[in-house]
């Protein structure tokens, strides 16, 4: 990561150039004419040779002054944290209101009934989260090995694949603990989950760091962030705790914080608490997750960000140097991770596309088999890989996994099919597996042609 510029010290401008800061500030808002709220960092680069570049920041400056609003959470050093929210960040907190309410999921995802989410949307952010994530901090595994393994309950072979592993477990739990407030013991258990029986030398699941020997490097290995002392730790995540329980509704005086945005906020903090020796980052985007479902955000389920932050860490990491050396203005992790969400709920909605034509394409399917009645979109969704793939296997605990069902469910799917004669159970060890009939296609098809003649028999003596 390239080094941060270091923005310019403003009371020193203002005190040696106030008259042209002055006439520049009619020029310049919080933003510039594209919309981007710039760091110092990259305005002196984008400014022609003309300008006097710290003027404008000077001026740059002083729009935001009067848009920033100060937050309960402070630096390391005691400085409020503080935020605004620029138009593009309000047009993305729009589209994911939008997303998110009942009476628009049917025309904003292409859901037309409030339970259809359930029978095609099957790959929960559980699954593509978890190894997304895992793959961020470094994770070496394909994405096809970790699915196999993840769908199959395999016991991880190395520590790339703890890693994934461990972060389904999380996400699970976060989809569980939705309902909690924050608590160090959520927080803690969040930690455990990320970091259970790992090979890392000095970490403890579940446990702060007890040392000041932490810090984060870049790729040059050169230290780009001090986390705060450890002693302090249980303090300031205690007071981390009491921003995420309070609630910023606008009401009776209290401060508004949009429930995504707020989301954000304890994504980074948790970043910049830094209060494990591993498994920080993971945990911060648990709480990310953890905080838009408890606030009713249900598409959150399905959408993975840490896919398209692996994607440009470089930036990822930019946009926390960018608040840490501006005033502690959370601004700019806020728009970036705002961006980012944009992205995924883009991929989301063609996803939704994709798998909404997959769903009509197969109860068609399923009608022309005579099956329509018969069978649900899993059962029918099993079906036509069987048929597809004989001699293939499948056991409950691999549906439960692929469908995100109770084992039970799976378990009915399975017989459901043993019934119709595509599957044949047998048993392996202490396990039941059903292997897809290589004759499954005749069978079915002399099972639809008797029902037929037997219905047809019905009418002939009525």
């Amino acid at each position: 990561m390239a080094e941060i510029s270091q923005p310019p010290d403003l009371k020193r401008i203002l005190e040696e150039k106030q008259p042209a800061v002055l006439a520049e500030i009619e020029r310049h808002g919080a933003v510039d004419a594209k919309g981007r709220y710039l760091h110092w960092h990259d305005l002196r680069r984008r400014l022609p040779a003309s300008h006097d570049k710290e003027v404008v920041w000077a001026a740059i400056k002083l729009a935001r002054r009067n848009l920033l609003k100060p937050l309960s959470l402070s630096t390391a050093g005691g400085q409020p944290f503080q935020f605004c929210v620029t138009d593009m960040a309000e047009s993305v907190l729009h589209q994911i209101d939008r997303l998110c309410a009942p009476a628009l999921q049917g025309a904003e995802a292409g859901l037309s009934s409030p339970g259809e989410r359930e029978q095609y949307l099957v790959e929960t952010l559980m699954m593509e989260e978890a190894i997304s994530s895992a793959q961020l901090e470094g994770a070496a595994t394909t994405r096809k090995v970790a699915r196999e393994m993840l769908v199959r309950e395999r016991r991880p072979r190395n520590e790339d694949e703890r890693m994934i592993f461990n972060n389904y477990q999380l996400m699970r739990e976060v989809r569980r603990a939705r309902d909690e407030p924050l608590s160090l013991d959520l927080i803690f258990r969040f930690h455990e989950l990320a970091t259970a029986s790992t090979d890392r030398v000095g970490v403890i699941p579940g446990e702060p760091r007890q040392g000041d020997d932490v810090v984060v490097v870049d790729r040059d290995g050169d230290v780009v962030h001090q986390p705060p002392d450890a002693e302090r730790i249980p303090a300031r995540l205690d007071a981390l705790c009491g921003f995420a329980n309070y609630n910023h509704d606008g009401r009776d005086g209290r401060t508004f914080i949009h429930p995504a945005a707020k989301a954000v906020i304890l994504h980074f903090m948790l970043g910049y608490e830094h209060p494990f020796v591993d498994g920080n980052g993971r945990t911060a985007r648990a709480l990310f997750y953890w905080y838009m479902l408890k606030a009713g955000y249900w598409t959150f389920e399905y959408i993975s960000i840490s896919s398209l932050l692996k994607t440009a860490p470089i930036q990822y990491g930019q946009a926390y140097l960018f608040t840490e050396t501006d005033d502690a203005d959370l601004t700019y992790f806020i728009v970036y991770q705002l961006g980012v969400v944009r992205r995924a709920i883009d991929d989301f909605l063609e996803y939704v596309k994709v798998k909404h034509k997959e769903y009509l394409e197969l109860l068609a399917w399923l009608a022309d088999m005579g099956l329509g009645s018969q069978l649900n979109y899993r059962q029918g969704s099993l079906l036509r890989q069987a048929l597809k793939k004989p001699g293939s296997s499948f056991t409950a605990k691999q549906l439960k996994n692929l469908f995100d069902v109770s084992e039970n469910t799976a378990r009915a799917d399975l017989r459901r099919l043993e019934k119709l004669q595509v599957l044949a159970p047998y048993r392996v060890g202490k396990t039941v597996e059903y292997v897809a009939r290589a004759d499954a296609a005749e069978r079915l098809r002399a099972g639809f042609n008797g029902a037929n003649r037997r219905r047809a028999t019905k009418v002939r003596r009525r």
